[in-house]
């Protein structure tokens, strides 16, 4: 393992556990491979510590324990299920600062938006699913068959493998796991190799929390082991946020033997301002949509489709915020934008930058790699705007994942909407006007997943959220994300002592 690079801003427990010996989770063990990866930090480019590699024999193990904790954690009130998800998000409450900081590391993020987002959410998170596991109920159905009793369970759907990005660790593994524990499933996580260390932490917290062993397991590897758990027999259901590429492949495997999928997947989605709307606040919508977390978002509004009347106006505005964008380490109090998460990834992004300019595009600002001052193998990439981009390119068709806003503009209302949805993503969209009503119609014909109306990247625990088209399937967050983890089971009870044929109820 190369130098460990680590922040001294950063929290003492923070440094602690980055330094310490990490495991893999299984069966309520701590299980080592021999087999180690690199961690790196992406504000320095140098590693920060080693974390083992998952094979066939640990996944298998991983899911071998979440099969036996099944029984026993689906057989426990939805009351104790309940007080255990509170447990954890108190735990959660009381190590902030430290999941805040770990994640800074791992990601990259300013520290604010770790503290005010991933980690401030992810208590929340557990917090509302405890309230829905107490809450689940079954129900009592009208039949046409006298005589007959007919019951719905609602019942856990078993195992569940629950795949997990980079971009907000702590947060999608809260994702994950707060609906399938509710409703009484066991969870093999596979965080992503490029910044496992928030999950391994949480791990932690959820022994403390007094969840049994085997009903959270977490085995660490890229796409390979990614596959063998999707593949698996032992698993019941997949829960991935990630690529759209990626989904595809999980799809295409899992339907082997024809296991449910949740899919959370890319965005392209249009931040939309009419000539009527506030600028100053459309530029603040604007900015924030495509910039926040270095624009690795699925909801980033990386096309800005802009009237031509004031397109002038808000790039200008838009740019000028850009180019005073301050880079920087995120515990630095004055850095606004991190570095990427590789660089690879930062070479992905400025391909689309090379390539959109290649086509005709206007870079007004950004588009190459940043030196940041005693940073200078950190993953930086200047924040950018594009502007002439037309609605076929490349950079306005594909997702970027980076800090790249490509600005198209138009005239009628008609030609926005086919421009707004001439994409194979369908995630988000943000409406910036002053007419509501106009702001609810538009929203009624863009083929998205959550339209914000002046407003940008607004979540709730409570509200759900996700895709249309090629940005995946299910519902994250609400009551609608308990469903996919929930096997609905009619119940037929016979009230009256004489036989039923069984021709009876289907009529025959």
């Amino acid at each position: 393992m190369a130098k460990s690079s680590i922040s001294e801003l950063a929290p003492e427990g923070a440094r602690a556990f980055v330094q310490g010996h990490h495991h893999l989770f299984i069966g309520g063990e701590r299980v080592e491979t021999g087999r180690n990866i690199d961690v790196m930090n992406p504000a320095t480019g140098d590693t920060l510590t080693e974390v083992p590699l998952a094979g066939n024999v640990e996944v298998d193990a991983a899911v071998a324990a979440a099969r036996r904790a099944f029984q026993g954690y689906r057989g426990l009130s939805g009351s104790q299920r309940a007080k255990l998800l509170w447990a954890l998000s108190t735990l959660i409450d009381e190590h902030a600062a430290e999941l805040a900081a770990i994640e800074v590391l791992d990601n990259g993020k300013p520290l604010g938006e770790a503290v005010a987002v991933d980690v401030a959410l992810a208590a929340e998170i557990f917090r509302y699913y405890a309230g829905c596991a107490s809450t689940l109920e079954g129900a009592i159905t009208s039949n046409s068959v006298p005589g007959m009793l007919s019951l719905v369970h609602q019942e856990p759907i078993g195992v569940v493998a629950a795949l997990t990005p980079w971009n907000f660790p702590l947060l999608e593994t809260a994702y994950k796991l707060g609906p399938s524990l509710a409703a009484g499933c066991t969870v093999v996580l596979k965080p992503s190799e490029l910044a496992p260390l928030s999950t391994l932490r949480l791990m932690d917290l959820i022994e403390r929390a007094g969840f049994a062993k085997g009903v959270i397991n977490v085995v660490i590897g890229g796409p390979d082991v990614g596959d063998l758990l999707v593949r698996h027999t032992g698993v019941d259901k997949v829960a991935f946020t990630g690529q759209t590429e990626t989904g595809r492949i999980i799809l295409k495997a899992a339907a082997e033997d024809l296991k449910p999928v949740s899919l959370e997947l890319g965005g392209k989605s249009p931040n939309i301002v009419f000539p009527d709307a506030d600028l100053e606040a459309a530029t603040g919508g604007v900015f924030g949509g495509i910039f926040f977390n270095q624009g690795q978002a699925c909801v980033a509004g990386s096309r800005l489709l802009v009237h031509a009347s004031i397109a002038d106006q808000l790039v200008a505005s838009v740019v000028k915020r850009a180019k005073s964008v301050r880079l920087g380490e995120g515990f630095q109090p004055t850095t606004d934008m991190g570095p990427l998460i590789s660089a690879a990834h930062r070479e992905r992004v400025l391909g689309f930058v090379d390539d959109a300019v290649s086509e005709g595009a206007i870079l007004a600002t950004g588009g190459t790699k940043a030196n940041v001052e005693g940073l200078s193998g950190g993953y930086f990439a200047s924040p950018t705007v594009l502007t002439g981009v037309r609605r076929n390119m490349r950079v306005a068709q594909e997702e970027v994942f980076g800090p790249v806003l490509s600005v198209v503009t138009w005239e009628d209302e008609d030609e926005l909407v086919d421009i707004a949805n001439d994409v194979r993503y369908g995630i988000a969209a943000g409406i910036w006007t002053s007419d509501t009503a106009k702001a609810m119609a538009l929203a009624s014909r863009l083929e998205v997943g959550t339209a914000w109306i002046n407003t940008y990247g607004m979540f709730d625990v409570s509200v759900p959220f996700g895709g249309r088209k090629q940005s995946g399937g299910g519902r994250e967050l609400g009551h609608a994300a308990l469903t996919p983890y929930l096997v609905a089971k009619s119940v037929w009870v016979n009230l009256d002592a004489r036989p039923v044929n069984s021709g009876q109820s289907i009529g025959k």
